[in-house]
């Protein structure tokens, strides 16, 4: 294999656009080894070119009379003895350098889509709305809708009406199989997959993150227009280098549950755009969303929980609440590390997993969940837990089915065509059913557990908003008196609220 064929991981772009330039001989194991090798790989015509070299824009040919030092993103790369930035500033790289009456080759063209191969995408106003909204704003944004709203047919009708070629990014293997099978019910031309063991590619692909992060090199110039599924998920480091490593100006993000730290959100806004249009559950629910009923039930702690609930309680606070009067602005996240470095420390935040693990599935919360199975029992229900020893605590006193991490594909599928038919009326679940599951007859919910606060609440409900006539959904939450629930359930809470009402 030729060395400049050679994967160059990931690290290789964020690290030129944000360490000094005298880091980057530190990457030499990555690098061509003379200019000779370079020129091998890349020829040695006289004019510019721009090359797309794994998750890079790479300038090269004689630059000796024009002015890099203002051309967006570039880096001199001493390896190869080139300019190179972010596949990402590739549209603002080219601007510029035609701005600057710079003459270049370019980056092979993509092709667009036929338009003989789609079908009709209809789409009801807010969606309308979205994708106009998103269109206004020179293709890039992010999009917020509820959970069940349709989010994917809004970016099946955005790759319709641009006809660009789409890479979809999914954070499932589930989303996978379900955005495939959509994209087909409108579009007759091939539909790409990486991820579940796939690696086929077309003008219009759907992709895992996690393959999409890996294959990267490959995928991040064949196409024009990015969307990214549960985009909530980037922003704060973790793979966002695989955005940064594709050439498309368009980008489309969507969520239910849009983040609100302010670095996230700025970190989305490079990557992907802003925030371009919002609704919420409260906005959309009784029309285009299930009318529902939120019920919270008040729980009470036995006198053995209680005991041991504030014992642990007055560990954990006396150390943090030291913490807070130092550092009051400070994290969680913040929290954590200072804790970690001393025996006291560590024995509060111990104190806190053990609180939180005696919350999970209290006696009360037992009973009521009984009751509450019995007293729902025609009805097709979803309990949502704080892990997967709960779930299957619950799966095996009550008989009903587990849908975990260690469900297998097909036992998976073949429990949700039977939930959906009838023959199974619960399934009890910690995470898997929180992102992007299509669950649509589900009319009941009982949430015993959760440990992401809004943003999985949001998800847990929009698994029973699919509209259906006459359909009036029931969600109850557990919460026990007297405890750190107590706040976590109000917090939770705030993202069922209409946009205009939490507002006010």
């Amino acid at each position: 294999m030729d060395r400049g064929s050679a994967f160059l991981p990931c690290i290789h772009l964020w690290a030129l656009a944000r360490c000094p330039l005298d880091r980057i001989v530190r990457w030499q194991r990555h690098a061509y080894e003379t200019p000779e090798d370079f020129d091998a790989v890349h020829g040695g015509a006289l004019d510019m070119k721009l090359r797309f070299d794994r998750g890079t824009i790479l300038l090269t040919e004689p630059l000796h009379d024009v002015n890099l030092v203002e051309a967006p993103g570039v880096l001199w790369d001493p390896r190869v003895s080139a300019h190179r930035a972010p596949a990402s500033r590739y549209p603002a790289l080219r601007s510029w350098l035609r701005e600057a009456g710079v003459e270049f080759e370019d980056i092979a063209a993509l092709p667009r889509l036929t338009p003989d191969a789609w079908s009709t995408v209809t789409l009801r106003p807010y969606q309308e709305a979205a994708l106009s909204a998103w269109e206004l704003a020179q293709h890039r944004g992010v999009v917020a809708l509820p959970t069940g709203s349709g989010k994917t047919r809004l970016a099946i009708a955005a790759i319709h009406r641009t006809g660009l070629s789409a890479l979809c990014l999914v954070p499932t293997r589930v989303l996978l199989d379900q955005w495939s099978r959509e994209i087909t019910t409108v579009y007759g031309g091939a539909v790409g997959r990486y991820g579940d063991g796939a690696r086929q590619m077309a003008p219009v692909t759907v992709a895992t993150f996690e393959s999409a992060y890996r294959h990267m090199a490959r995928l991040g110039d064949r196409f024009d227009l990015l969307i990214v599924d549960e985009v909530h998920h980037f922003g704060s480091g973790l793979r966002d280098e695989a955005l940064e490593m594709m050439v498309a100006h368009a980008r489309l993000g969507l969520t239910a549950t849009p983040p609100r730290e302010a670095a996230v959100v700025n970190r989305l806004a490079e990557l992907v755009g802003p925030i371009v249009f919002e609704l919420t559950v409260g906005d959309l629910a009784g029309g285009f969303l299930a009318s529902f009923d939120a019920i919270t039930l008040h729980l009470e702690l036995s006198p053995e929980e209680r005991s041991a609930y504030s014992a642990l309680h007055a560990l954990f606070t006396n150390v943090h609440a030291e913490f807070r009067e130092l550092a009051p602005d400070a994290s969680w996240a913040d929290w954590s590390r200072h804790a970690a470095r001393s025996a006291e420390g560590r024995r509060a935040l111990t104190a806190w997993r053990q609180m939180r693990g005696l919350l999970v599935f209290t006696h009360a919360k037992r009973r009521a969940l009984r009751s509450l199975l019995e007293r729902h029992r025609s009805s097709r229900t979803l309990v949502f837990t704080a892990d997967n020893d709960t779930a299957y605590a619950i799966a095996r006193e009550h008989l009903v089915m587990p849908l975990t991490c260690d469900i297998a594909r097909h036992e998976r599928d073949d429990a949700l065509e039977r939930f959906r038919g009838g023959q199974i009326r619960t399934l009890v679940s910690a995470r898997v059913l929180n992102e992007g599951l299509d669950v649509p007859d589900a009319d009941v919910a009982v949430v015993v557990g959760g440990a992401l606060g809004e943003r999985e609440h949001v998800q847990r409900v929009g698994r029973l908003l699919r509209p259906g006539e006459g359909k009036r959904a029931l969600v109850y939450e557990l919460v026990t008196r007297n405890t750190i629930e107590v706040g976590q359930a109000r917090r939770r809470r705030q993202g069922l609220v209409a946009r205009s009402s939490a507002q006010l």
